[in-house]
């Protein structure tokens, strides 16, 4: 799927620089989806070319229904690529916002603890750190633009911070000290690999955590100073500010 993202992305481009604008369509209407801004703004791109590289003709209507059904093609294929991600993570997710029980008894281990016995608490995220590399791995390998990938990884963040924070929003048992502190140890590998992959594959993904790390600011730092419900209300006021 990715090497026909790249190709179909590829061919927007030259499409979209090479075509102009006809004396009819004076103002098209506004892109509402992100293919369609992305072609529109290829027109701004392709002015920076040398005169002669590119040949614009002017577009006809055959031209202009080959260019939409190829923009819905492309965001297909983006979005398939962008769910089959959000598929292998979702399970990774349900096993990283509570520390694992004890093989005996109800109470949790705490991370430390957890840590000594097994590696299984710090796999889950490791998994997910795999996951992503390996999706940025394939995207990169099929020459996707940088672009699509910000905006894939930026998606995805944002639904991982949504997966996290609604878990401590409805979950009472995710609301422990313990708890805070394994998420804390998962944000910290997934801020290392946006520094790593650098800021032209993450983009601002590492932004869209914000709600997630405050929320776990609140649990570490002053999880014993709040009740379950003064917690969850704090959680809220996040969102509004």
């Amino acid at each position: 799927m990715a090497y026909w993202l790249s190709n179909t992305s590829a061919l927007l481009f030259l499409l979209q620089s090479s075509l102009k604008s006809s004396a009819a369509a004076q103002k098209p209407p506004a892109p509402t989806s992100f293919f369609s801004r992305m072609t529109q703004s290829f027109r701004s791109s392709s002015a920076n070319l040398a005169v002669g590289v590119v040949r614009q003709v002017e577009a006809k209507y055959p031209a202009l229904l080959f260019k939409q059904q190829l923009t819905a093609y492309a965001e297909k294929i983006y979005g398939i690529i962008r769910d089959n991600l959000k598929k292998d993570l979702s399970l990774l997710l349900s096993c990283c916002i509570q520390v694992p029980r004890a093989s005996k008894g109800t109470a949790f281990k705490t991370f430390e603890e957890s840590e000594e016995v097994d590696s299984s608490p710090a796999c889950h995220w490791q998994r997910i750190i795999e996951s992503l590399n390996k999706h940025l791995s394939t995207l990169k390998e099929n020459f996707v633009p940088p672009t699509l990938i910000q905006k894939i990884f930026i998606q995805i963040f944002a639904y991982i911070n949504t997966q996290l924070f609604n878990s401590f929003l409805v979950r009472r048992e995710c609301c422990t000290f313990s708890n805070g502190q394994y998420v804390k140890y998962g944000l910290a590998e997934l801020e290392l690999w946006c520094a790593q992959v650098t800021e032209e594959y993450a983009g601002s993904s590492w932004g869209e955590l914000k709600h997630t790390r405050q929320a776990v600011a609140f649990l570490v730092c002053f999880f014993y100073s709040f009740t379950r419900l003064e917690f969850v209300e704090l959680l809220i006021y996040t969102l509004v500010v």
